[in-house]
């Protein structure tokens, strides 16, 4: 894979829906109150396999951009003016905080939300999983409120394609909110969105990243039962 400039990408025979059926996934993301560890360079290698080949699955016709190393963003995104640049570089500074774990993220090309007028669909595909990305500052209503539209654009996303079961939303949080208030918080939110896929959020306060999958955060609530 290249360090560093244009490079397009073409999936093998059978595209990503195939290519998954015959591998093994390997999440990123653990399931315990642990911050997230490492990839190793296996994993890595994987995660760039899946990201891209989903990628080009979801948008057949689009040219992947290489960057930087993890990075690779469709070329229909990289626009000319200012506010676009900037807009693709405060996102690029998100998903850096996955990718020093081991991520490989591809930033897809904007398409409005089949829900919701107004609304963009998942950003990105991140280790071969449609995954939204969203920054919190406020309460921990803001954190449900935002989480919501996360939910809801990676849903408009993955329903387009009935092979691909699950999508996910990672939250780079700024608010000093306690761990357990906020799985408990997005417990909540995913008590009757009974889609698959994983919450990842970053601490800033900690400076830590930790993930749940959706299935053991909805068991919190059951639980409580």
């Amino acid at each position: 894979m290249p360090a560093g400039g244009a490079s397009a990408f073409t999936p093998q025979r059978g595209g990503w829906f195939l290519w998954h059926r015959r591998h093994l996934f390997y999440p990123l993301f653990s399931g315990y109150d642990t911050p997230v560890d490492h990839a190793s360079p296996e994993t890595q290698h994987l995660n760039a396999e899946k990201s891209l080949t989903l990628a080009s699955a979801l948008f057949p016709g689009e040219k992947w951009v290489l960057k930087e190393p993890n990075i690779w963003v469709a070329k229909s995104r990289m626009m000319d003016s200012p506010w676009e640049r900037a807009k693709l570089a405060w996102e690029m500074e998100h998903v850096r905080i996955l990718v020093q774990q081991g991520s490989v993220v591809c930033f897809l090309p904007e398409v409005g939300n089949t829900g919701t007028p107004g609304l963009l669909s998942a950003d990105t595909v991140i280790n071969g999983e449609i995954v939204e990305i969203k920054t919190v500052s406020g309460t921990r209503a803001t954190l449900g409120h935002e989480f919501r539209k996360g939910y809801k654009q990676g849903a408009s996303l993955s329903k387009q394609f009935p092979d691909i079961k699950s999508h996910s939303v990672f939250i780079r949080l700024f608010s000093d909110l306690p761990l357990a208030s906020v799985k408990a918080k997005i417990a909540g939110e995913l008590k009757d969105r009974p889609d698959s896929g994983t919450f990842f959020c970053y601490f800033e306060v900690l400076g830590e990243l930790y993930s749940w999958s959706y299935e053991a955060l909805r068991a919190i609530i059951r639980t409580k039962k």
